[in-house]
């Protein structure tokens, strides 16, 4: 690691409204980062924000231009950034490499044009007033204005951040990012860069980024009120969400990325035959292992159709293809240690009723069972529950599940009503769980359409 590496892994710079803030006066034991200045990442509404009159397209040229510079990375920023990440991301390296190096994937103008499309209808709304005409012959003007958004946002994928500064950015929003203290240099990286290719513009000012312990109530009772913000938007955990709603009230909305799992649904057409078998095995590893299990996308329980015997057989199909490198996943995981471990070991002396594929070195490990396990599968670690039938699974899913593969598609037609009145999200076909589109839905809602304020100008 170099040495600005080693410097920016204790050192966390902030940016407060486009500048770039450093120097360690303010100690967290494994890192530094500037002090604090609370006024100056709060906005007052005496103004509206910057951006808010700036052509949409004008901010869509600006991020394209930011995709390009951090591919090209001519400063060096996107790399001293990641390897600063390397002592305190918890994503192998491998992949944090790769995240990175797609970090510019996030800014294409085709994608960025479809998610204003989607979900809002068109730019007209962003930069103006959209009409609309009433059934009884009223003429309103709706427009989507900018907010006032604090994102506290998740640190277990590099992507989170770089879909932060985009909806922000085509919102026209000012945003305050909260730095999660396991991502702690992506959003700087990328606001950095913004800085670069659009130095002083107002889309540019509409940004800081800084980091304070989550729940610090000195500081966050400072900034979470509805005199300084629209909205909070709350990425991961049952604590966060919780800490979040503590503060929400008349004026301050809550925009919450809930904790989710994700799951899987393979029909008995898997054993038609090796090949489909072998197939399927690949795609169902391909979900387990989306960001070395740690994105809600990643499947933790597979309910697979047919015979112990069946069963079995794909479970040993799958468990090589648990560490296979993919583009968002590594090779082998830290060994398996503390509970889950426990777990483990305990049910390998339970067969037939359990059955445990797999090393605990962080390779992967399957256990088959006919009901699901009673702890959270992590660190590659698969639960594979045998069903006589898809529809007896249906009673698994619930509101706090996010995605569903299943396998093979004509099932999925058949399945994907009943899951999603059961709280499911998303349906996708095995294998595909990774690959998240913005501009579709995301946990049940579009996100830009909860970032704007709606205003209307009623005849």
């Amino acid at each position: 690691m170099s040495n600005v590496a080693d410097t920016l892994s204790t050192e966390v710079p902030h940016i407060v409204r486009g500048n770039l803030i450093t120097g360690g006066g303010q100690d967290y034991g494994r890192f530094t980062t500037p002090p604090l200045v609370v006024d100056q990442l709060r906005w007052l509404r005496n103004t509206a924000p910057p951006a808010a009159n700036i052509p949409v397209d004008e901010i869509i040229d600006i991020l394209v231009t930011l995709g390009d510079w951090l591919r090209r990375d001519p400063e060096g920023t996107v790399d001293q950034a990641l390897q600063a990440s390397f002592a305190t991301n918890p994503l192998e390296k491998g992949v944090l490499e790769r995240s990175f190096k797609s970090l510019g994937d996030y800014f294409d103008r085709q994608g960025i044009e479809f998610q204003i499309n989607q979900e809002l209808g068109g730019k007209d709304v962003l930069d103006g007033w959209r009409d609309v005409v009433t059934p009884d012959g009223r003429k309103v003007g709706i427009r989507a204005f900018p907010s006032r958004m604090l994102h506290v946002i998740a640190g277990n994928a590099p992507g989170v951040s770089a879909m932060t500064v985009v909806r922000g950015a085509i919102t026209k929003s000012l945003n305050l990012i909260k730095l999660p203290s396991n991502d702690l240099y992506t959003a700087t990286a990328l606001l950095r860069g913004l800085a670069k290719v659009a130095p002083g513009h107002p889309v540019t000012q509409s940004f800081s980024a800084a980091y304070w312990r989550g729940g610090d109530a000195a500081v966050e009772a400072k900034l979470f009120q509805p005199l300084f913000f629209d909205k909070i938007v709350a990425w991961g955990g049952e604590t966060t969400i919780r800490s979040a709603k503590n503060y929400i009230g008349p004026g301050l909305e809550l925009v919450s990325f809930d904790p989710k799992t994700s799951i899987s649904f393979i029909g008995r057409e898997v054993h038609r035959d090796h090949e489909t078998r072998q197939g399927a095995a690949d795609a169902a590893a391909r979900d387990v292992t989306v960001m070395d299990q740690q994105a809600c996308v990643s499947s933790r329980f597979q309910f697979v159709e047919g015979s112990i015997e069946e069963v079995d057989s794909f479970c040993e199909a799958m468990l090589p293809r648990l560490s296979v490198e993919r583009p968002f996943s590594s090779i082998c995981g830290s060994p398996l240690a503390g509970s889950i471990r426990e777990e483990i070991e305990v049910l390998r002396d339970l067969e037939p009723e359990f059955k445990v594929f797999g090393k605990l070195d962080g390779s992967g490990v399957i256990i088959r069972s006919d009901e699901p396990v009673d702890f959270h599968p992590d660190g590659r670690v698969v639960n594979v529950v045998r069903v006589d039938s898809l529809n007896d699974a249906i009673p698994r899913a619930n509101f706090a599940t996010q995605t569903v593969g299943i396998f093979p598609d004509s099932r999925r037609q058949e399945l994907r009503d009943a899951l999603a009145a059961r709280g499911v999200q998303r349906v996708t076909a095995l294998g595909s769980a990774g690959l998240v589109y913005p501009g579709l839905p995301h946990d049940g809602f579009y996100p830009l359409q909860r970032f704007v304020r709606w205003v209307n100008d009623e005849d």
